[in-house]
């Protein structure tokens, strides 16, 4: 039995990398462990605030890989303590955040218990290009294998940026 995709239309070329994203994103666990906000700070900046009462700037750490924000935290205990009641959590987490390609992350501060983060997605130029297009006697040897005799030559020099 075929999956229905939203990305098997022909107008889509080379989106397979978000639909196997989107996959991994709904088999994932849904811990709630630590909450968190996202906002927006402006047209192209964006915060995530995540409470991590009781953690430590050492007990947290803050990676990207591969399009993945990885917020990390593992409470370490100093000395024997005994409570009476522990109602703060302070078991150790992963917060996974899938973010888009061009987005950066500019800082991350720890204020009063919330863990900050913050992106943003850089303004980008748009890039115009001409594609040369060669006939006649196969061109090239990609023309030969598809036998059509026409090629596009992807190394034609940019346009006006």
């Amino acid at each position: 039995m075929s999956r229905l995709s939203l990305f098997n239309s022909p107008l889509l070329l080379g989106f397979d990398h978000i639909e196997d994203m989107l996959d991994r994103l709904s088999k994932a666990p849904g811990d709630s462990y630590p909450p968190y906000n996202i906002e927006q700070t402006g047209p192209d900046g964006l915060r995530i605030t995540l409470a991590v009462a009781g953690f430590a700037p050492a007990d947290l750490a803050v990676t990207v890989e591969n399009n993945q924000l990885v917020i990390r935290g593992k409470h370490s205990e100093g000395g024997q303590r005994v409570f009476l009641h522990r109602g703060i959590a302070a078991r150790q987490f992963q917060r996974v955040f899938v973010i888009a390609e061009g987005i950066e992350v500019a800082g991350a501060h720890l204020d009063n218990g919330l863990l900050n983060i913050d992106l943003v997605r850089p303004k980008t130029e748009s890039r115009v290009r001409n594609v040369e297009i060669k006939s006649g006697q196969y061109a090239s040897t990609a023309s030969s294998a598809n036998g059509r005799g026409r090629t596009i030559d992807l190394s034609a020099e940019k346009g006006p940026a």
